[in-house]
């Protein structure tokens, strides 16, 4: 690696925050400029910052991570952006890189992955972890005509993989009482009455 990288973390959980700047820090040629726990706070200081790369989380307080890009990228255009979350939600992923997210990372990734995927995105790269990466190529390869939202294609996709009613909506933040309307909604558009048969039909068409 040549040059040098100038980051900024922008992380609410101070820990992880510490911890990333630590683990960060110690990488020859980079700089961890600053940390906040907020975009509002990071927002009045990162002009003067002037980082190469901003790595944020997208569960941020106040403003979210995926809103905070665009308004990174109006201040600082040359600045990268890397996201870095637990949170795998598909119409997430894709919101996140349609708002200008130059990769996106887990939280379980190793240390030397981050630092790995800081060079690249300072060189032009999008780094992706494995099952964002699949997500986002499954996402391209669905049926465009699919009569199924955004949203009730996801919960279609974590019902195949065999996730219960309670845990769709713990995973995308929302009630229960939602994830069922949105099955019902499912099985309606698809004019099936059981989950193995809109899987199956799901499945058929590329519509997950």
């Amino acid at each position: 690696m040549h040059g040098s990288i100038r980051v900024v973390i922008i992380e609410d959980d101070k820990i992880l925050l510490q911890t990333y700047a630590a683990l960060i820090g110690i990488e020859e040629g980079i700089t961890v400029v600053n940390g906040y726990t907020s975009f509002e706070h990071a927002e009045r200081y990162i002009t003067h910052d002037q980082p190469d790369v901003i790595l944020m989380d997208i569960q941020l307080p106040g403003i979210s991570g995926i809103e905070a890009i665009p308004l990174v990228k109006k201040r600082l255009p040359g600045t990268h952006v890397l996201m870095l979350t637990v949170f795998e939600s598909e119409e997430q992923i894709l919101k996140a890189l349609a708002n200008g997210a130059s990769g996106y990372i887990t939280k379980d990734s190793s240390s030397q992955k981050i630092i790995d995927s800081l060079w690249e995105v300072r060189d032009g790269g999008g780094p992706m972890s494995r099952n964002v990466a699949r997500m986002v190529i499954r996402s391209f390869q669905k049926n465009q005509e699919s009569p199924l939202s955004k949203r009730e294609t996801e919960i279609l996709r974590m019902i195949s993989e065999g996730k219960k009613r309670s845990e769709i909506a713990e995973d995308l933040f929302i009630e229960l009482e939602t994830v069922k309307t949105h099955i019902r909604n499912i099985y309606l558009k698809l004019d099936v009455h059981s989950r193995s048969t809109a899987i199956h039909v799901a499945r058929k068409n590329k519509l997950i």
